[in-house]
């Protein structure tokens, strides 16, 4: 999310977001509930709306929901507790959220006969969590992998542009998104397993 939130102003963000951050913590909610409510509430609209078409209203509510990944960060940076339990439950609940999203999209395609556009859907899925389990792999064995075209932000962006133009009427717009998709994914894939190769291989040419 950084990456992209980086062509954003930052302190405009934290005028917005602060407040509301430190409201929620004055009244006793945490982080971590936060960052639950976001998740079930981008399951929810990935069920109700995006499995049944209504791709209009399911991309303005997974995008609501999904910016609670901004402010469950930002509640937690003010209360001063970031956990390695919270980080391991943002990072969970991400990729169910990103599994619901791209099952629900792939269900109502497959429902309505776009067989081409709900394999890529899959296949999206398959490689959307790929790219996050390269990272969290390298991580574990004392590499970085922080690199990469299509993040988190950057394909949840793509899909939900993809989303709300086919909502508003342009209809090959989520299956050009997929495309595109996969083909980022792809490439952040490869990007982040060169930079752990390059990594590893540094100790042998010293």
């Amino acid at each position: 999310m950084a990456k992209f939130l980086s062509v954003i102003s930052r302190p405009t963000l934290n005028r917005i977001v602060e407040p509301l951050a430190r409201g929620l913590l004055r009244i006793g909610v945490s982080p971590n509930a936060v960052t639950v409510a976001g998740s079930l509430g981008v399951i929810a609209a990935s069920v109700i709306f995006a499995a049944h078409g209504h791709l209009l209203a399911g991309t303005l509510i997974i995008t609501g929901c999904a910016l609670t990944d901004l402010l469950d960060g930002t509640m937690a940076r003010l209360r001063g507790s970031k956990s390695k339990w919270g980080a391991l439950l943002d990072s969970t609940v991400d990729r169910v959220s990103d599994a619901a999203v791209l099952g629900g999209v792939a269900y109502w395609l497959a429902t309505t006969n776009q067989h081409r556009a709900a394999t890529l859907a899959l296949v999206c899925l398959i490689l959307g969590q790929l790219v996050s389990y390269v990272k969290a792999r390298a991580e574990g064995l004392g590499f970085s992998a922080n690199v990469g075209l299509a993040e988190r932000a950057e394909r949840l962006l793509i899909l939900g542009v993809g989303g709300l133009l086919a909502g508003l009427g342009l209809k090959p717009a989520l299956e050009v998104a997929l495309w595109v998709l996969a083909a980022l994914s792809v490439i952040t894939i490869a990007q982040r397993m060169i930079h752990v190769y390059r990594q590893a291989r540094e100790p042998i040419n010293r």
